[in-house]
């Protein structure tokens, strides 16, 4: 296995595992040039699914958008890979389970953001801010309001009116006690 770091093509495993009910195998390298380490995951290649876009256009399922996307809604979050690894091995093989081997893309975003909602509250609404293409503020915060279990109407507001997403009172009270 070539080297990611010196690109190097001796490498030696240090330990595999396997995982995801044994659909992948996890291998920890080492390569025999810089000693840098790296991790390699095995799967078998299957059959191709192919993604129906919004305007109608078919592209081949790529699990790498999977893991792309959830990598970004989670950025500086302390998630681990593993964990976005295996949630992106669930999402590939619900692809891949379907009656046909075409997938609306609409239906992947839907996996994506349960997968995210599990993983973290912030990765799911950073992920939904730009699946669901929010409009306005009101849409957002009611998309807030219902992880936190309060999925009340935003009320309407005025022009210019700051949106309210948290009840402030304690942070002001604490900030007049600290002065």
């Amino acid at each position: 296995m070539k080297c990611p770091f010196c690109e190097h093509a001796d490498s030696r495993v240090l330990d595999s595992r396997s995982g995801e009910g044994d659909q992948v195998i996890r291998r920890r390298r080492e390569c025999g040039d810089c000693g840098r380490r790296f991790t390699t995951y095995e799967r078998a290649a299957e059959a191709q699914v192919y993604v129906i876009k919004k305007d109608g256009r078919r592209e081949p399922f790529d699990r790498r958008k999977i893991t792309a996307g959830m990598t970004k809604a989670c950025e500086k979050r302390s998630i681990g890979r593993e964990v976005l690894e295996e949630a992106a091995d669930r999402i590939a093989r619900q692809a891949r389970e379907e009656l046909s081997d075409e997938v609306p893309a609409s239906q992947i975003g839907a996996w994506v953001m349960d997968a995210l909602r599990r993983i973290d509250d912030v990765a799911y609404v950073r992920f939904a801010s730009v699946y669901k293409e929010f409009r306005d503020t009101d849409s957002f915060v009611k998309e807030v309001r219902s992880l936190a279990g309060n999925a009340s109407a935003p009320r309407q507001r005025k022009r210019g009116e700051q949106v309210e997403l948290f009840d402030a009172a304690p942070i002001i009270r604490r900030r007049k006690e600290q002065s």
